[in-house]
């Protein structure tokens, strides 16, 4: 459990860090190249690192449902929205609303055990986690602040 909890914060960390880097090639590349040169670095990277680390059987995709291969189209429009959001509401916003949004719908899919995912029982807790997530963005957004506009 611990190296599960110490590896969500190493990918929370380089999440961030990727979003941070990903705005800042967005404003001056566009979003479409910022998009084609981060998950085509992210490819070329994966196919390397799986070719190293795992030799040939990484390629081996037999007994898969065809619609597991569409999953890449979705990082297309998760990068995209992402870098649109940053630019839109800044970064600690943006994110938070994106982490809200992966959390709920986290629970539905494993309360509905969508997806192949294990059905887990829901619970008005897990509900109410949620609730003071969002809770907290609307206590960070509202503090009175305004953004200044670049």
């Amino acid at each position: 459990m611990i190296i599960g909890l110490l590896l969500g914060c190493l990918a929370g960390i380089l999440v961030s860090l990727q979003n941070t880097l990903n705005s800042k090639l967005n404003a001056h590349a566009g979003t479409w190249m910022t998009t084609t040169w981060v998950l085509g670095l992210g490819f070329l990277a994966s196919f390397v690192i799986g070719f190293i680390v795992e030799g040939t059987n990484f390629l081996n995709l037999r007994n898969m449902e065809i619609w597991y291969w569409f999953s890449g189209v979705l990082g297309v429009f998760v990068v995209s929205c992402l870098m649109q959001g940053i630019h839109l509401l800044g970064a600690t916003y943006a994110i938070s609303i994106v982490l809200t949004s992966q959390i709920g719908f986290a629970l539905l899919f494993d309360s509905l055990g969508l997806f192949g995912l294990e059905k887990i029982p829901f619970h008005n807790t897990k509900l109410l986690g949620v609730l003071v997530i969002i809770s907290g963005i609307f206590v960070f957004k509202l503090d009175g602040r305004q953004r200044i506009e670049d």
